[in-house]
């Protein structure tokens, strides 16, 4: 369930910074421009306004007196949507973020992540080490989850409207619908892309900084994540009671484990 509109922060409209291939990524940010700064990074087929702005975190974040600065990753929201499969990368993806701190005269961030923004996050907390001090990463997907799509059905539902009969493929497609703006031919390229390189987090390579991990308990991945967490020498986890993977970043009991993380010394 998501907060009422009365309460929600208001959305700017996004700043853009340009990838190293020239891509627009659209930024946004909140708060104090000298407050502790937090990096909301979304999951797949979603948006900062859909994780982030529409669920009440960056409400949440800025009242517990933080600077959020929230990206669309390429493929999203007001980012540009490349339709090629090796635009989608991780290294793209953790460039992308190299720059829009970089842009921002950041440093180091607390990292926030959902879904495929955690599993950006596990990396960039590995090969950035020093610029996230500790990570909140929800629902992180282990085992390339964006492989269970069966591209074919999903490209054939674009193109000449036949219906999908894969369960997995039809529930990520109607996500998919479900967040105004999406390209179905972007995100077809990005589950693509991802299977080009290591997409999975590699456990015996876990980020040494404080991470939580939160996964909701309806979640197909719930033990998983887990698995993860135990893995990471500063890990520790959080199942989220009655959640499921696509409505867990809704969840107050979600923020509130991840604000008192956050605010730990």
């Amino acid at each position: 369930m998501t907060a009422p509109s009365s309460l929600l922060t208001e959305m700017p409209d996004p700043q853009f910074v340009m990838s190293v291939e020239g891509y627009r990524i659209a930024t946004y940010t909140w708060g104090d421009e000298d407050a502790e700064p937090v990096l909301c990074v979304h999951g797949f087929s979603s948006s900062c306004r859909d994780n982030w702005v529409d669920t009440g975190w960056v409400r949440d974040l800025t009242r517990a007196g933080f600077r959020v600065i929230g990206v669309d990753q390429r493929g999203h929201g007001a980012s540009d949507k490349p339709h090629e499969p090796r635009a989608y990368t991780m290294d793209d993806f953790l460039a992308d973020l190299e720059i829009v701190l970089d842009t921002y005269l950041v440093e180091e961030v607390r990292y926030v992540g959902y879904s495929l923004g955690a599993r950006v996050g596990w990396q960039f907390a590995v090969d950035a080490s020093h610029r996230v001090s500790r990570a909140v990463l929800g629902g992180i997907p282990d085992g390339t989850p964006l492989g269970r799509l069966k591209l074919d059905q999903a490209r054939a539902f674009v193109e000449d409207g036949v219906e999908i009969t894969d369960k997995v493929t039809r529930n990520y497609v109607t996500l998919s619908e479900r967040v105004a703006g999406n390209d179905l031919r972007s995100l077809i390229a990005l589950a693509e892309g991802m299977r080009l390189g290591d997409a999975d987090p590699d456990p015996t390579h876990p980020p040494s900084q404080p991470i939580l991990f939160a996964t909701g308990s309806d979640d197909a991945i719930l033990e998983r994540s887990r698995v993860l967490a135990e893995a990471a020498p500063n890990g520790r986890f959080a199942e989220i009671p009655g959640r499921h993977h696509f409505n867990t970043p809704g969840s107050r009991d979600f923020r509130n484990a991840a604000l008192e993380f956050l605010t730990a010394p």
